[in-house]
């Protein structure tokens, strides 16, 4: 019986545990961080993958290029040079779309791949000349959905 005896001060009383009000305040608090934690965790990951479509066609961007300074017109086709599945990987389609008066073209992303909630990902790369000798490549939406234009990396959402 001695056990039960109430403790006349707290410094003899030793804590046992945590009551269980305590517990579910705890349980409570994670599943609100967690609620708003996936949801954001997703986006980057959508993104990032995103972002590896538009970063792996730069040899292709390169090759555009090269045949544009040299030859001083596009080319005619990508097989023209010589870059026909550069930029495919788990995420990206092949490149299709390409214009040989522009030199554009779009990048088709992998929807079904990178999230099953995704329409339509499909930025458009366009080069411009610049002081004659330069060129410099501008990224637009393109016909990706308006509700995933935030999906694209910044480059590709601004124009």
């Amino acid at each position: 019986m001695d056990r039960f005896k109430k403790c006349r001060s707290t410094a003899h009383c030793s804590v046992r545990g945590f009551t269980l009000i305590e517990l579910m305040i705890v349980v409570a608090i994670v599943a609100v961080l967690v609620s708003v934690a996936v949801p954001v965790y997703s986006g980057y990951k959508i993104r990032a993958r995103v972002t590896e479509c538009v970063n792996l066609i730069a040899p292709v961007k390169f090759a555009i290029s090269e045949y544009r300074l040299t030859y001083g017109e596009w080319p005619p086709s990508l097989e023209a040079t010589g870059e026909v599945n550069s930029g495919v990987s788990n995420f990206c389609n092949e490149i299709h779309g390409y214009q040989s008066t522009t030199g554009g073209f779009i990048i088709d992303v992998n929807e079904a791949i990178i999230d099953r909630n995704l329409v339509k990902v499909s930025p458009h790369m366009e080069p411009a000349m610049t002081n004659g000798y330069a060129i410099s490549w501008n990224c637009s939406p393109g016909e990706t959905e308006l509700d995933e234009v935030l999906y694209l990396p910044e480059i590709c959402r601004e124009n």
